[in-house]
């Protein structure tokens, strides 16, 4: 027999519920294949991760149909534990997952439960450490690293297991995009080296469509489609109808087969694309660049004083790590900026300085020529707002409209001023006709935007989004960075951290490249963007679009500076003899 697993009209309704979020699925899982899941969120895919391992319905209860199969073993009739031995999983928040005290215990925790011989642990524990980057890490304590590193380590600890099926649920949710390819590649090496069927499941398109052999579509609870990644992603008009991203390159060549052009296969990866470009540059007419202004350049005078500038920081933490090194930066009203970098490159420690929740080690931090260090985090709080990457931490009111209300009183705003401005800020989010709601009755772009309409409600002059397309689906990150847009068009200075850099050239316009606690790089976003080989250093990936737009230029006698899929696809229109 070669599945491992078999979902034979599965069904699921969780308790105390009525909706049915897995409906009829059928599907076989072959022994050492690379299955992808996508879908919008809500279409079920966590809940399907869950019915592989047992955890649905045995922890969860419910109301369960159809019967699952994992290693021959009814998923009903074996507890958890059992099937534990032949399917692993790695959630999307790794803090569910590590328990240890230190890296090497994290991993031979389970190990040792399954009683694995000790010889056999410690050769696996620097093999899995290295496929994750934490080499040299063995004896940090895991709640000391970054929110990337315990993903990694999340990863490590699953793959030292070496189950028959490996199960990633959005696993590099968290990582910079290099550590997203390692992953993928990993995982890919584990399912060539030992037979490991691998289930992923991520809204990383370009990944997706690279490492997967078959891509699962969900939604709404039903297998919509399957096939291959050039299957599934060439469908585009079906993915936008989910509320999917394809890869960029699909994108790119789907435009310009909607001018006429002729493309026989729509490419899915950047590998068949570039081989496509050659054959498409032979039967169309290439066109003059596009118009390349910014297009979101403030009109700001820069001989103006910052409203926030770095000068000369450095900051040290307790165990020694050297965070931050030198950094000297300026900040202007009205810019949109960028900061991008590897995990731990400093991109939170810097901000955090920013709030006064860091004490420079050397150097000092300015808000409108004032240092921070004689400020109080509530007075920073009205020049500087904050949106962490899950929202839900940052409230805990019982209804909309006290969450944003709640800190105009500690600011000296009297009560018309605190009616006045939290009506403003609720109807400026579209939140007004929720304002009874408990916040956490609301979806979670939702409850991204109650927080934000309690910071608008203290009017702080700059906002800062860190990493807030995380584990969003493409709809959801487009929502958020809308907001952020909104925002800047009120006149708002918006900092955003992320590792997408896909999403940003419609928004931002100057970007920040940090890597191991420096700036490499404070440019233009279309140059920085051009730079691969700096990105590259800094465990970032370029949009496709770049890659493609740099392979065009070198087969023409003109520069392509294109940083998005729609700018590429402008650059072709049907051939015409002359």
């Amino acid at each position: 027999m070669n599945a491992i697993a078999i979902l034979d009209k599965v069904s699921y309704i969780y308790p105390n519920s009525t909706e049915t979020v897995l409906k009829d699925i059928s599907l076989t899982i072959n022994k050492g294949e690379f299955l992808g899941i996508i879908g919008a969120t809500g279409a079920g895919k966590t809940t399907l991760c869950l019915a592989l391992t047992g955890i649905v319905p045995q922890f969860y209860g419910g109301r369960f149909f159809g019967r699952i199969a994992i290693a021959g073993l009814d998923s009903l009739d074996h507890p958890v534990n059992e099937l534990a031995r032949h399917v692993g999983i790695v959630f999307e928040d790794p803090e569910v997952q590590i328990t240890a005290t230190s890296v090497e215990n994290e991993i031979a925790f389970a190990l040792e439960n399954l009683c694995i011989p000790r010889e056999e642990i410690l050769r696996r524990i620097p093999i899995v450490l290295k496929s994750v980057r934490l080499e040299g890490f063995e004896k940090k304590n895991p709640q000391e690293l970054s929110g990337g590193q315990k993903q990694r380590l999340a990863i490590a600890a699953a793959l030292a297991l070496q189950p028959d099926l490996l199960i990633l649920d959005e696993p590099t949710s968290q990582l910079d995009p290099i550590g997203s390819l390692e992953v993928f590649a990993t995982v890919r090496e584990l399912k060539q080296e030992l037979g490991v069927a691998i289930v992923i499941v991520s809204h990383a398109a370009e990944e997706m469509a690279e490492f997967c052999d078959r891509i699962a579509l969900l939604s709404q609870g039903k297998l919509l489609a399957i096939g291959t990644p050039a299957e599934i992603y060439a469908q585009v008009d079906l993915l936008q109808q989910n509320k999917l991203r394809p890869p960029e390159v699909t994108q790119a060549f789907s435009q310009i087969q909607q001018k006429g052009i002729n493309i026989p296969q729509i490419p899915v990866t950047l590998e068949s694309s570039i081989a496509a470009l050659k054959a498409l540059r032979s039967q169309s007419q290439l066109l003059d660049s596009p118009d390349f202004s910014p297009r979101n350049r403030s009109d700001r005078n820069l001989s103006k004083s910052p409203v926030l500038s770095v000068q000369n920081l450095k900051h040290t933490y307790d165990d020694g790590t050297e965070a931050l090194k030198n950094i000297s930066l300026d900040i202007y009203e009205g810019e949109y900026i960028l900061i991008v970098g590897q995990n731990g490159a400093g991109k939170s420690t810097l901000v955090k300085h920013f709030l006064n929740l860091l004490k420079p080690t050397e150097g000092k931090v300015l808000v409108r020529d004032r240092d921070t260090r004689e400020l109080s985090v509530s007075d920073l709080a009205q020049s500087i707002g904050y949106l962490a990457q899950n929202p839900d931490n940052q409230i805990f009111n019982t209804s909309v409209e006290k969450e944003v209300a709640f800190a105009l009183p500690f600011l000296g705003y009297t009560p018309n001023q605190i009616k006045q401005e939290t009506e403003r800020s609720l109807r400026a989010m579209q939140l007004w006709e929720h304002r009874h709601a408990h916040p956490l009755s609301l979806p979670k772009g939702e409850r991204g935007r109650i927080v934000i309409a309690a910071l608008l409600a203290m009017n702080p002059d700059i906002i800062i989004f860190d990493e807030p397309t995380t584990g969003q689906d493409y709809q959801g990150a487009s929502s958020i960075l809308e907001v952020s847009r909104e925002l800047h068009q009120m006149g708002k200075t918006v900092i955003v951290i992320t590792h997408h850099l896909y999403l940003m050239p419609d928004y931002a316009d100057r970007a920040i490249v940090m890597g191991k606690g420096t700036i490499l790089l404070d440019a233009p976003l279309r140059q920085a963007y051009h730079q691969t080989d700096l990105l590259e250093s800094t465990y970032l990936t370029p949009p496709q679009s770049v890659v493609l737009s740099q392979n065009l230029s070198k087969i023409s006698d003109r520069e392509y500076p294109l940083i998005t899929p729609t700018e590429f696809a402008n650059c072709f229109a049907v051939y015409v003899d002359k």
